[in-house]
């Protein structure tokens, strides 16, 4: 049984009897205005909120990316940097001072309770970049206050100031020359608030509505959250961009991929991103589905604590890198929907290093290394997977068992450990977990945005280096290559980079997935981001 959400109407399929169920989600999602087009989005997650400079998440800033605009943005479907809110920008000779020249009236949205009375200025690009970069900003410990793209990418000690030069310009000077900082600002963490809403809600003694109420000037406004239910959006008439082509947009919280696939079976939604592996043959053969793929910007990762005993010692580290039957995983996980990895980046990104060799599956050399490094059998670990899938991961608790039982023959016994999805990001970046998986997909296209996450900067409590690995020799190759022009001599730093963690093993790197997302066929003009992310501008049902 099935309805068309094309029309806002309920249709029955098949069936005289429309079922409780499918009845009530209609009715969540608010069938009505019968010429409406409503595209539905089987989401896999609940966002922790609407502002991305307080998230880390991918799904928390799909939640949000409807909503807002940064300085410059990434051009649909590519890494391009393109300018949005900032419709021009000039660079010092130097690298250390670039001007932007802000986009003139661009309509901000508005939501119950408030009403702009002006257009997008430099007052919003400053409240933006203030809050997560002064301390005695009045909005800096709102929602706890922690801004970890902000803090891990190194922007603390890189923004120098920022300054309004008139209610159209921008000036942001630099500590020291950056070459990835336009594709950061492209980046959600960089997305402009309204200063005026904010100001709005402090008077009125609620502050924390702003990142719960969120006011943007993207392609679709807030409308309302069900949590872990529904996100409700609705065409901004006033977007100073490509106007959408359908009139609501919504997000059905669906974390169960098997769930996500029966709804689109019964278009109960209209596109889904993350499907089972294992369902990918019978999706692509179905006429009235489109599978559409690309290989991930993306490394599904296993981290050791090397803060903690025995993991501070790099031969327990290898040791477990020896004890994985990574072809096992990729060939029962996986089922060919990924590559098995080498490097903590994709062989897609400029700069990767063919030369380094992954360390064997030899059970045998692991049990040898630990028993050098003076480790006693057993050994009680604990082995942390993620509760929800990933795109980079399709089924961490899988992957977790199947390293529970390789563990077990070289006498490691590892305790599995899970938390809600908030929760284990919040417990492993604070270095709870001895080991623990997780993953990333690139933000911009630049290398520096996988390897800052084992940077001694964000190996801080609370930070992104989940693994707590600070190596100088990696680190002052890092700071370097942000701050060098030339491709060729950035790429030579990478390498080096590369080999200097395969040998120290703060992680074991599992896999490079191939990223598949499945929509009905009425859906057209969508464009498959190779950052991972979702954006429905530009897509129509047909």
């Amino acid at each position: 049984m099935s309805y068309i959400r094309k029309t806002g109407q309920i249709a029955k399929a098949g069936s005289a009897k429309i079922g409780l169920a499918a009845l009530s989600f209609a009715l969540l999602l608010g069938a009505s205005a019968v010429s409406a087009k409503t595209l539905v989005y089987c989401s896999e997650g609940s966002p922790e909120n609407f502002t991305p400079a307080l998230n880390t998440t991918g799904t928390s800033f799909d939640a949000a990316r409807p909503i807002y605009n940064q300085l410059v943005e990434f051009e649909r479907g590519s890494t391009k940097v393109v300018p949005a809110l900032a419709e021009s920008w000039t660079t010092s000779p130097d690298g250390l001072e670039i001007t932007f020249k802000l986009r003139k009236g661009v309509k901000w949205h508005s939501v119950t309770g408030f009403k702009p009375t002006r257009d997008m200025n430099a007052d919003d690009v400053l409240f933006s970049f203030d809050r997560q970069s002064k301390p005695d900003h009045p909005y800096a410990k709102i929602s706890g206050g922690k801004y970890d793209y902000f803090a891990d990418m190194g922007m603390t000690k890189l923004l120098k100031s920022l300054v309004k030069k008139d209610d159209y310009t921008i000036v942001m000077t630099l500590s020291e020359p950056n070459a990835p900082i336009l594709a950061n600002l492209a980046m959600d963490f960089a997305s402009i608030h309204s200063a005026e809403y904010a100001d709005a809600l402090l008077k009125s003694g609620k502050p924390e509505q702003f990142d719960q109420v969120p006011v943007g000037t993207g392609p679709f406004s807030f409308i309302t959250y069900q949590k872990d239910a529904v996100i409700r959006f609705k065409a901004n008439k006033e977007f100073w961009g490509e106007k959408a082509l359908i009139d609501d947009l919504v997000y059905a919280i669906t974390p169960d991929p098997t769930a996500r696939y029966s709804k689109l079976k019964a278009n109960e939604c209209q596109f889904a991103a993350y499907p089972r592996p294992a369902d990918l043959a019978e999706m692509q053969k179905d006429p009235s589905l489109k599978v559409i793929s690309q290989s991930g910007l993306n490394i599904a990762y296993w981290a050791f604590n090397v803060t903690k005993k025995p993991f501070d010692d790099k031969r327990v580290r290898q040791a477990m890198n020896m004890a994985i039957d990574k072809a096992a995983i990729m060939r029962d996980v996986y089922l060919g929907a990924g590559t098995a990895a080498i490097n903590f980046i994709p062989p897609t990104l400029w700069s990767y290093n063919t030369a380094v060799k992954d360390y064997p599956y030899d059970p045998a050399k692991a049990q040898a290394l630990l028993k050098e490094a003076g480790v006693t059998a057993p050994l009680e670990i604990d082995l942390w997977y993620m509760p929800v899938q990933r795109p980079y991961n399709p089924n961490a608790k899988r992957i977790a068992e199947m390293m529970q039982s390789d563990l077990a023959k070289i006498g490691v016994n590892a305790k599995l450990v899970t938390y809600e999805w908030g929760e284990y990001r919040k417990r492993a970046q604070q270095g709870e977990p001895t080991t623990v998986q997780l993953g990333w997909t690139g933000d911009n296209g630049d290398p520096d945005n996988f390897f800052f996450l084992r940077g001694c900067a964000a190996a801080r409590p609370g930070g992104q280096n989940i693994s707590k690995w600070c190596n100088e020799e990696f680190d002052s190759r890092l700071k370097k290559a942000a701050t060098l022009t030339d491709p060729k001599e950035r790429t030579k730093l990478y390498e080096e980079m590369q080999a200097i963690m395969k040998e120290d093993a703060p992680d074991m790197t599992i896999a490079h997935s191939i990223v598949f997302e499945v929509m009905r066929k009425e859906v057209e003009g969508y464009k498959q981001s190779p950052l991972g992310g979702h954006k429905f501008i530009g897509v129509d049902i047909k």
